[in-house]
């Protein structure tokens, strides 16, 4: 794990259970404007009991009155790399526990960790302690994101360590995180690549088209081969041209894809936002961070695998040739700028930054959306969008902020 200047010193175990208000209390919220599936309600009214949202009052309940307040989903990624000072790809348990409640501060109250590009012995260790943790309920699963990307878009990935995705390392890699693989971002025009995605797809993982230097052909054949997420889209891989479309058009064009964006203002400009939302439509944008160790950290000097990134005024370069590598990005500032900067309506946004990960994820039965039955994962923002109050599992991460 690096550290910016003047903020070495020893990572401890972050709380996975933090000062809960009236722990075990059975709490009502009322006032607010909830954000339901079948859209906001205004005065609306939710009980939590336990981990999970009930349809009943319970006796002894814990009555917040939140009006003027949004009451939203928590937040979903299922994309990043780590947070806090702390690395998904080298740091410790210890480490990545910090990391992961970082970005619990922050709303995310679901987080899928990823992997970069390394030798496979190193990401299959990877994958076996990050399986451990999926286990425990502390992260959602694993995204491996390369080896098996294209060497003419690899961003911030060690060129050295890229190779083709060959079915049986794929395999390895699934095999490797004992079931808790989630996805595995590739270059489906690569050798192996089609057969990967047709593997990936069998074994329920989401093949995900990345750092890519694909035609529009090439990527057309890769959706219908099972490939259903496109990886940061416009971000490593071909612009959009208008005699040759390239991966663009076919990831936007095809109902079967789910487009992921990071809405930092360094990976997007807002009219491309836009374009996307257009085109693909609310239920098929999943916001994400692409986070690295820096986000909710500071400027300074990181490690991204073996590459060393410079983060100043919150944007993360490689040292050696200033690509962007990766954001500094919260998913709360994602949601405020969706609604404040892009112009969209609070509910799109919630289904960007929740409804639509938990269904990717084949976790929309438990999470994504405030429904009875569903676990108390939910957020508490003010009338400019600020985060007042994070709830997970029924317990309050950030406690209430309403006065």
């Amino acid at each position: 794990m690096a550290t910016p200047p003047g903020a070495r010193g020893t990572a401890r175990r972050a709380p996975t259970h933090p000062h809960p208000a009236k722990a075990g209390h059975p709490t009502v919220l009322t006032g607010a404007t909830v954000v339901l599936p079948t859209g906001p309600v205004e005065n609306g009214r939710l009980t939590i009991e336990g981990p999970r949202i009930t349809g009943s009052t319970p006796r002894n309940a814990q009555v917040i009155h939140a009006p003027g307040h949004y009451v939203i989903p928590g937040f979903i990624d299922i994309h990043n790399h780590g947070g806090g000072g702390a690395s998904f790809t080298s740091g410790s348990v210890d480490d990545i526990l910090k990391g992961i409640h970082t970005h619990r501060l922050h709303g995310t109250t679901t987080l899928v960790a990823s992997t970069v590009t390394g030798d496979m012995d190193t990401l299959t260790h990877r994958a076996g302690l990050l399986s451990e943790l999926a286990e425990q309920d502390d992260i959602a699963g694993v995204h491996f994101e390369g080896p098996f990307i294209s060497p003419c878009r690899k961003g911030a990935h060690s060129e050295a360590l890229l190779r083709d995705p060959h079915p049986a390392e794929v395999r390895k890699l699934i095999d490797a995180a004992r079931g808790r693989a989630k996805m595995l971002t590739l270059a489906t025009e690569l050798p192996g690549g089609l057969d990967s995605v047709r593997l990936l797809a069998d074994h329920g993982v989401i093949a995900a088209i990345g750092h890519t230097d694909a035609t529009y052909e090439q990527t057309v054949e890769a959706i219908d081969a099972g490939a259903t997420v496109a990886t940061h889209l416009f971000n490593a891989m071909p612009p959009l041209g208008h005699r040759s479309p390239g991966p663009i058009a076919a990831l936007l064009e095809d109902e079967r894809i789910t487009v992921e964006l990071i809405n930092d203002g360094t990976h997007l400009h807002p009219a491309a936002l836009r374009l996307a939302f257009h085109h693909a439509g609310a239920g098929r944008v999943a916001f994400i961070t692409d986070a690295m160790d820096a986000a909710g950290f500071g400027d300074g000097r990181y490690w991204l695998g073996p590459l060393e990134v410079e983060v100043a005024d919150g944007v993360a370069r490689l040292v050696e040739d200033g690509t962007i590598a990766g954001s500094t990005l919260t998913l709360d500032r994602a949601f405020k700028r969706a609604v404040t900067v892009d112009g969209l309506r609070v509910e799109d946004a919630v289904t960007a930054l929740s409804a639509n990960p938990a269904r990717l994820l084949g976790m929309a039965d438990t999470i994504g959306s405030l429904e009875p039955g569903k676990y108390a994962d939910l957020l508490i923002l003010d009338s400019a969008y600020e985060l007042k109050g994070v709830m997970r599992r029924g317990e309050w991460v950030v406690p209430p902020q309403l006065g």
